[in-house]
């Protein structure tokens, strides 16, 4: 009885959880965005080629998205607050080793530590949540919680910029560690203890083999971009991620109790709108990767200057966010994701307009477009994802929603960064020399460097717009193919009704 009504009440410093909680979930969702201000430097410092940078930015990704999972289920066996405190000093510690890299690769090694901790405490969040508030107060801690993931990931390019600008590209790394330890303060005396004396074993192997495979995919996209598609590190790649992916999906067909139900993929609504949702996802998540070099290396802002100006993203996700919660009891939930993906796909046209002498305000009208589309469709793509999956598997079914995103996020940039680079390199002079052709930071250097760079680096712009107009083409392409997928998979439902 008295165990009911604690449930009923929720825990007497439940708001004040919510607060620590907050400050585990800013550190892991400003990572996501906060790094894209600060390439253009870390090209400068290391010269880093585009491949090199995509693979600084997908570490964390990647391995984020593919340990979601098994990460959830860890939560859940041996303890929430372990799992974050575990999280959070793992990401703090690979933070500060990553402020104090002295190779590109060095880096990598380090953002991908720090997605194995953002993986530990993100599943982990949710249920102490759902823990300690009652029914009747949970709606507005998931709102506080999800209005917080919306600031961070708006104000991650802004605080990337000020970090640079006031302390080099280690500043991006070096903020996380008083955050973290914050965090870990807060947590240790608020947040209590709890698992899920039921839970389901974690299966190491099978966590292994799905991370392994999406660390394979794009890496073997990335190299592709690189070297071209006759390089035997593609081949090797794809077939690695073939074999592990194969064995994950084996695993989890013949389990008792799998990590993945794959049934999942078999009802229209969970399999249509994960893949919408995962083809959109490829498209956003590669825009903060070429735009915020744009601003900086062709129309030439600050590091701060660049973090403002992709904030018009960030804004129209909060404006369409808004509009699209109630979209769902209006007009069902199938043509608010047709609606918002085609105004993505728009707003990518509006981008691939851009040349060297297009003013900001085609950059932000762009990225207002986008974000408006984007924040628009999100609530009936999720509810439609989430509707699907029974009650006694919400976990299973929320991890996987956000993998899929993750991972859309990663093979955006692995994808259209690849695009981005091949295109640029037939672009340049023959002038050029092939070392410094892998990014326009290394490009114009070496024509800062030499007698009537000024050409050089003119027409090493005019290559780049012209390969970012490529890769936002193809972003496009890849929101309407989300649009698409919606409109035929899912079913029209009643505007008040299920989706």
């Amino acid at each position: 009885m008295a165990a009911t009504e604690d449930r009923a009440q929720g825990h007497p410093r439940r708001w004040l959880i919510l607060v620590a909680i907050c400050a585990a979930l800013l550190v892991i969702v400003v990572d996501n965005t906060v790094l894209n201000v600060a390439l253009p430097s870390i090209a400068a410092a290391f010269g880093a080629s585009t491949a090199e940078q995509q693979a600084v930015v997908d570490a964390y990704v990647v391995v984020f998205a593919g340990l979601l999972i098994a990460a959830g289920a860890a939560a859940d066996r041996y303890g929430r607050r372990r799992a974050m405190l575990a999280g959070l000093v793992l990401l703090g510690a690979a933070s500060a080793a990553a402020a104090v890299a002295w190779s590109v690769w060095w880096l990598v090694a380090m953002r991908a530590l720090m997605g194995v901790g953002a993986a530990l405490v993100m599943p982990a969040t949710l249920a102490v949540l759902m823990q300690v508030f009652p029914d009747r107060e949970r709606p507005r801690a998931l709102a506080v919680w999800a209005a917080v993931a919306s600031v961070a990931m708006a104000a991650g390019p802004v605080l990337g910029g000020f970090l640079v600008a006031a302390w080099s590209w280690a500043g991006v790394f070096l903020i996380n560690v008083p955050v973290v330890a914050a965090a870990v303060a807060a947590i240790v005396r608020l947040v209590p203890g709890s698992r899920d004396p039921h839970a389901r074993p974690v299966d190491p192997l099978s966590a292994a083999m799905v991370t392994v495979g999406m660390v394979a995919l794009t890496t073997a996209v990335i190299v592709m971009g690189e070297h071209g598609p006759t390089a035997p590190a593609v081949a090797i790649g794809f077939a690695a991620a073939a074999a592990a992916l194969a064995v994950f999906a084996r695993r989890q067909a013949r389990s008792v109790a799998p990590m993945v139900d794959l049934s999942l993929y078999r009802d229209r609504r969970f399999a249509g709108g994960s893949a919408a949702v995962a083809l959109l996802t490829v498209g956003t998540g590669s825009a903060l990767f070429v735009l915020t070099q744009h601003l900086q290396l062709v129309l030439g802002y600050s590091p701060l200057e660049a973090g403002v100006g992709v904030m018009p993203l960030a804004a129209g996700t909060v404006l369409g966010s808004i509009a699209g919660g109630r979209a769902p009891e209006r007009m069902g939930h199938r043509a608010p994701i047709v609606l918002g993906f085609t105004a993505t796909a728009a707003g990518f046209v509006l981008l691939a307009a851009l040349t060297p002498t297009s003013p900001y305000l085609l950059v932000a009208a762009g990225l207002l477009l986008a974000g408006c589309g984007t924040g628009f469709a999100g609530p009936a793509a999720t509810s439609t994802v989430l509707g699907a999956v029974p009650t006694e598997r919400a976990g299973m079914g929320s991890a996987l929603n956000d993998t899929h995103q993750q991972f859309g996020i990663a093979m955006g940039v692995a994808v259209m960064g690849s695009l981005l680079a091949a295109v640029y390199r037939t672009g340049l002079p023959d002038a050029v020399p092939h070392r410094v052709a892998g990014s326009l930071a290394a490009t114009l250097d070496y024509a800062a460097e030499r007698a009537g760079g000024a050409d050089t680096a003119a027409a090493a712009r005019a290559a780049f717009t012209a390969a970012q107009t490529a890769t936002m083409l193809t972003a496009a392409g890849c929101a309407l193919a989300g649009a698409v997928i919606a409109g035929l998979v899912l079913r029209r439902d009643r505007p008040n009704g299920a989706g």
